[in-house]
């Protein structure tokens, strides 16, 4: 099998493609990949001589054509993600997550090839701290930022698609990942890089936002599921019964660290800060038989902890940059 891999050198694209080389060595892979701010090609480093790397944009459509039109299989990871970004400039993401992914719609249509859509749980928008429910595919879109918005609008082009012109194509909504590779703009690896260094974790305000957290190599392998057994059409939510709030997250790592668990800072919280997410897997592991392999979420975080202790040369370069970033909102 061919297969294009988009946003390949992202945090879980990257993981993705570490995950095609070691397990499936019948897949060519070819990664695209703008190497935007989150995208780092030396997260392909260790499989760069297995695979075919391609610097664009899924936006160019004369580019996408082309790699399209040479593969059997498109995974559909690129996009941009990050929430405060998208509060502070909508307009890569209207460009990526829309226009791209319209542009990659074009071309699997055109070439008749498979196509698998990465999406997130953030399209439901969230729920009540008190809440019962979970999220399912039945779930109506309410997404709550710019970023959220824009997925929620390329899971709909998908679906359009693939009743409009019969594209072979499926979707997944996973919950928060983590995992190696993770940007350390992003909340468990900013608290795990400033332990390394000493630092007190930062907490957006009370702590009590809840996130339904996956190890990156559990979502990866729901995908592969997904592509090797999935329903065309189908839209599979990705999750590991992870539910976690941020105060218990960063307790967490500071036991890891054996700190104390007070031993963190408050700071205002985001605005727009989504309460609870919480993912009903069912349908993929009752049709696809999947589970996870991270049960427990501290030996997750274990793991991750072992890897940017061992990787502190990927990570390193971007930290001062984050922070400063980061201080200049007070967070």
């Amino acid at each position: 099998m061919r297969m294009l891999i988009t946003g390949g050198a992202g945090f879980i694209g990257a993981n993705f493609v570490h995950q095609a080389v070691r397990e499936h060595p019948d897949v060519r892979v070819t990664v695209l990949d703008a190497l935007t701010y989150a995208g780092d090609r030396s997260s392909l480093a260790p499989v760069a001589d297995a695979i075919t790397f391609v610097e664009g944009s899924v936006a160019d459509a004369a580019l996408v054509d082309r790699l399209v039109g040479e593969s059997d299989a498109v995974v559909h990871f690129a996009a941009e993600s990050h929430n405060d970004n998208s509060l502070n400039d909508p307009s890569p993401f209207v460009e990526t997550n829309l226009v791209g992914t319209y542009t990659l719609l074009e071309a699997v249509r055109k070439h008749g090839v498979r196509y698998h859509h990465i999406s997130t749980d953030e399209v439901y928008g969230d729920l009540a701290l008190d809440d019962p429910a979970k999220f399912t595919p039945e779930t109506p879109y309410n997404p709550s930022s710019p970023y959220s918005s824009t997925k929620a609008g390329s899971d709909l082009l998908v679906r359009a698609w693939v009743r409009s012109f019969g594209v072979q194509a499926t979707i997944s909504n996973c919950s928060n990942n983590y995992g190696p590779y993770q940007h350390i703009e992003k909340f468990i690896p900013r608290q795990i890089t400033n332990l390394i260094d000493g630092v007190r974790p930062k907490l957006y305000g009370a702590g009590l936002n809840v996130r339904d957290w996956i190890h990156v190599e559990d979502h990866n392998s729901a995908v592969w599921a997904i592509l090797d057994r999935g329903r065309i059409g189908e839209t599979y939510l990705i999750g590991a019964d992870g539910e976690t709030n941020n105060l218990q997250v960063v307790q967490t790592l500071l036991e890891v660290f054996g700190r104390d668990a007070d031993d963190f800072d408050h700071v205002n919280d985001r605005p727009g800060h989504d309460m609870r997410y919480a993912i009903d897997a069912s349908r993929l592991r009752d049709e696809l038989g999947w589970s996870p392999g991270f049960t427990d979420f501290r030996t997750g975080l274990e793991a991750t902890v072992d890897w940017y202790r061992g990787h502190e040369a990927w990570w390193r370069p971007a930290k001062a940059a984050v922070e400063a970033k980061y201080a200049q909102t007070g967070q």
